[in-house]
């Protein structure tokens, strides 16, 4: 049992560390070697434009692999364990999509500070409280989508799709690294059903002051996908055989 507890300790750790360095590469990496472009064609400083969604991006991967902790539970045994215990299966989801939102909200703070290295400044800081929450909206939404996939599925050969086939197109189709202003009308409406281009402009006006969508829709939109994605998490949990 304590070796079992030890390797889930360390593969927490091992995530913390590891998710750094995507956001690291895409930040010095992006951020300086499309800068010049970006200034010369509008004037804008793409460091500045583009750390909002680095930092979303990093929330959005380590909060949807809390469904690699599910599937890794099941194969091991320790998830039988767990939903035998005394308590509704629907306290066991609250509880493994509020550990993924713990530890993707710390993430997304870790590369907050990381993004003052490369030069990024909010433009007020009255309006962090206002980015931690959509840090919170944006990590408990897809921590709890994490969690509904990891229902599904049985191995861990299967989540590496959902990640090149969902999550990969959720990040690029967000607005993370290109404006929302004047794309193709297909890509534009693609990127209105996405859940997490809101996510995005939400953080990106609350520590730039420019968006695309008004805050209030970004939270609004935000909530009630959680709220649906809950709910199918609900339906999923309770359907998992002991």
């Amino acid at each position: 049992m304590w070796l079992r507890q030890l390797k889930r300790y360390v593969r927490k750790k091992a995530r913390i560390v590891g998710a750094l360095g995507q956001p690291i590469l895409f930040l010095f990496a992006l951020g300086f070697g499309l800068s010049p472009i970006f200034q010369q064609a509008g004037g804008i400083d793409y460091i500045q434009f583009l750390a909002p969604g680095v930092i979303a991006m990093t929330v959005l991967f380590t909060a949807i692999f809390t469904g690699m902790e599910i599937i890794w539970d099941k194969q091991f045994g320790f998830m039988k364990e767990t939903l035998v215990a005394p308590v509704s299966r629907f306290e066991i989801m609250m509880g493994k999509t509020l550990g993924g939102t713990t530890v993707s909200v710390i993430q997304g703070l870790l590369v907050f500070f990381i993004t003052f290295t490369a030069g990024f400044r909010p433009e007020s800081y009255a309006l962090l409280p206002v980015a931690f929450l959509f840090l919170v909206l944006i990590a408990f939404l897809f921590s709890a989508l994490g969690t509904v996939i990891a229902a599904r599925l049985d191995d861990m050969q299967g989540f590496p799709l959902i990640i090149n086939f969902v999550v990969q197109p959720l990040f690029f189709l967000s607005g993370a690294l290109f404006p929302l202003d004047n794309l193709p009308s297909a890509l534009t409406f693609v990127t209105k059903l996405n859940p997490l281009s809101y996510g995005v402009e939400g953080l990106r006006y609350s520590l730039t002051g420019a968006s695309y969508f008004s805050p209030f829709l970004s939270a609004s939109v935000l909530v009630g996908v959680t709220v649906v994605v809950v709910l199918v998490g609900m339906y999923q949990f309770s359907r998992i055989e002991v």
